[in-house]
């Protein structure tokens, strides 16, 4: 058995020619998805990298695991406490590779500089071979594959191997070389990127909105610099010449991962076993283009960020299908536990669609709950056509506290009709309610680290920056923006929630005396 997992940061399924996207984007990734299944509504729980790398990884939720952020306390993994073991239940087939390595009896490599990133060290548990690339993440392709095409002209003919795989070049900042070119220099814009849509995203407010598409750490602030290392990125989006730098930098990161995916399959067909080894390809998170107002992130709990490609070439299993049910990622591992015929962890949380990929059957769930706590704080719910969205910290885009879309009519999510369709919001937030309650039920606390990411500050991209994106605001004429966006986060500026306090007491006190003469 020969396991090879692509796991292509920041890959969204709609940017890829198997699942409809008019430019040719990925001809390799679609030649395996035309041999393999499909899956079109398969959803990361957790959002963005870390969150959702730890849940594929440990196979549970967030809200179960502890990890839902970048930073703060809500950037590590719940510690396994008094009972912990010599070896922790990650150690001993808690985790998918060390599941595969103690259950399967595989050899588990990893080739990716992912722990490193985010400091996520316990995504090595399980991992045989570990090979760092090193760039903490801003590597390109060309950094990645000579490694990867050395493993598998090594190893390729052993009989029992998983090899994860990690590609950057969709994710923002887009990097792939100034060499490769812009294969889509005349190739025609998606139908929605137009004058119309670019003027009404003029209006959104916020990071990675067209007015600032960067991110100023040392600075605390969002800006539209830009730097000669990635010229691919426009910093701002001010005209359809931006728009279509971007959207091109975009592809041309997918398109130069697709490239040196086919390098790979190459070496595997070079030694006679592509048609036999396991392809697995998926993401850990897609990227909003567009969707909220949001350009060049992964900054939502939304179908743009959270929905990701999931394509499983599996010999002898079932070929060209596409299966519409909704899955999470974190189903993958109780999928290989049934697949394989051994048990699967009693702490994950997934659910097997082995079914789908043996018979055809259809497995999905009736809704999914997704969640997003680095750049905003929300939690949403997708059942059937509808995407519910909550609100708990806006990452200062002025989001309503409930959002509600309807994917069919309206796939990129311009339409909130929340107000219109209440009833649709009650059911989304009765599935929410139900999920929540299960979900602590079982973690057995009585803490969610939502609310730790809040009681913290905030999302960790977005904790401490408004004093100073404020500034810019008023800088180019933004004023009125940034009084909404302090009346709605008063905490940004105790001293003067502390002055209204003040004056409250005061008022109330002196009514006090008066009273009392």
């Amino acid at each position: 058995m020969r396991v090879l997992f692509l796991d292509l940061d920041s890959v969204s399924p709609r940017h890829l020619g198997c699942y409809g996207y008019h430019r040719n984007t990925s001809p390799n990734i679609d030649r395996i998805a035309e041999k393999g299944v499909r899956f079109n509504n398969y959803y990361t729980s957790d959002a963005p990298c870390a969150p959702s790398r730890t849940a594929l990884m440990s196979g549970q939720f967030g809200i179960r695991n502890g990890l839902v952020g970048h930073g703060g306390t809500a950037g590590d993994m719940n510690a396994e406490g008094l009972d912990r073991q010599i070896f922790g239940n990650l150690s001993t087939g808690g985790s998918l590779p060390s599941f595969l390595q103690l259950g399967a009896g595989l050899n588990t490599a990893l080739i990716s500089p992912f722990p490193q990133r985010h400091s996520t060290f316990n995504f090595y548990a399980g991992f045989n071979e570990i090979y760092n690339t090193g760039g903490f993440g801003m590597e390109s392709a060309e950094q990645v594959t000579p490694v990867a095409k050395e493993w598998l002209e090594n190893n390729a003919n052993n009989d029992d191997w998983f090899l994860y795989i990690n590609y950057w070049d969709a994710h923002t900042p887009y990097r792939a070389p100034e060499s490769f070119g812009n294969p889509f220099a005349d190739a025609p814009l998606p139908e929605w990127a137009n004058e119309d849509t670019l003027e009404k995203h003029k209006e959104a407010v916020g990071p990675h909105s067209v007015h600032e598409l960067e991110i100023d750490h040392r600075g605390m602030t969002y800006t539209n610099d830009t730097g000669d290392q990635f010229p691919r990125s426009p910093g701002e989006i001010k005209n359809m010449d931006d728009m279509r730098k971007m959207i091109d930098g975009y592809d041309c990161g997918i398109r130069y991962v697709d490239d040196n995916i086919g390098h790979l399959f190459e070496v595997l067909e070079q030694q006679g076993i592509l048609e036999d080894t396991i392809i697995i390809i998926s993401a850990d998170h897609g990227e909003n283009m567009g969707q909220l107002g949001i350009y060049g992130e992964h900054g939502t709990a939304d179908d743009g960020t959270c929905r990701i490609p999931m394509i499983i070439q599996w010999p002898g299993m079932q070929q060209g299908i596409v299966d519409d049910g909704l899955h999470y990622h974190l189903d993958l591992p109780v999928t290989l536990a049934e697949l394989l015929d051994l048990p699967a962890s009693p702490d994950w949380d997934g659910r097997s669609f082995a079914p789908t990929l043996t018979d055809g059957e259809d497995t999905g769930r009736d809704y999914v709950v997704i969640s997003q706590c680095a750049h905003v704080a929300q939690r949403s719910v997708r059942f059937g056509d509808w995407l519910y969205m909550r609100t708990y910290h806006d990452g200062y885009h002025l989001f309503d506290k409930e959002m509600l879309f309807n994917l069919a009519e309206d796939p990129r999510e311009e339409n909130n009709l929340a107000k219109k369709h209440k009833e649709k919001c009650m059911e989304g937030a009765y599935y929410l309610q139900e999920w929540h309650d299960e979900m602590m039920f079982r973690t057995g606390d009585d803490v969610d680290p939502l609310w730790t990411v809040i009681k913290e500050g905030g999302p960790f991209h977005a904790k401490g920056f408004l004093k100073n994106y404020g500034k810019r605001l008023i800088e180019t004429g933004r004023e009125e923006q940034f009084k909404q966006l302090k009346e709605k986060h008063p905490s940004e500026f105790p001293e003067e929630e502390d002055t209204s306090r003040a004056e409250f007491k005061q008022v109330m006190m002196a009514n006090l005396f008066k009273a009392n003469k």
